[in-house]
């Protein structure tokens, strides 16, 4: 009777672990992104700006905005392109990333970044500025639709 028992007990885990194994997941993605910024400020800055997003055969349209305290000085124009990793729907790159750096522009210079918002959703940009600017803060960024 305790064989019964067992046997029916390993049959019932073993259906189990078989329908938990058939079960496939919602595969997280990666679009591509584009983001057009002007950032300006004195000790306090904000940022304006637009951009879009390619996911699953769509291009949404973005909008950024954003504020930063810290030492900021002057003001430049950024374009970033590069990846949104981890998404599983549209709607994941929208929310708040924040990031702290330092950086400088005289005339024209390269910016790398990786940031990464509350839906786990990692950016990871690369581009140019131009302008003039030097900034060691920390910066947060808002995007939407």
């Amino acid at each position: 009777m305790r064989f019964r028992s067992m046997l029916r007990v390993g049959v019932i885990a073993l259906l189990a672990l078989f329908a938990f194994a058939t079960v496939s997941p919602s595969q997280a993605q990666t679009a591509q992104v584009r983001l057009e910024f002007v950032k300006a400020g004195w000790f306090v800055g904000g940022s304006l700006g637009s951009g879009s997003m390619n996911f699953g055969g769509r291009t949404y349209p973005l909008r950024i905005g954003g504020l930063s305290a810290g030492f900021t000085f002057g003001a430049s124009k950024t374009t970033l392109v590069g990846t949104a990793r981890n998404m599983r729907q549209a709607s994941d790159i929208t929310g708040t990333y924040v990031a702290a750096g330092a950086g400088a522009t005289v005339a024209g210079g390269a910016r790398v970044i990786t940031l990464t918002n509350g839906k786990g959703v990692t950016l990871v940009l690369q581009g140019a500025s131009v302008g003039l600017s030097f900034d060691l803060d920390l910066s947060g960024m808002e995007i939407m639709f």
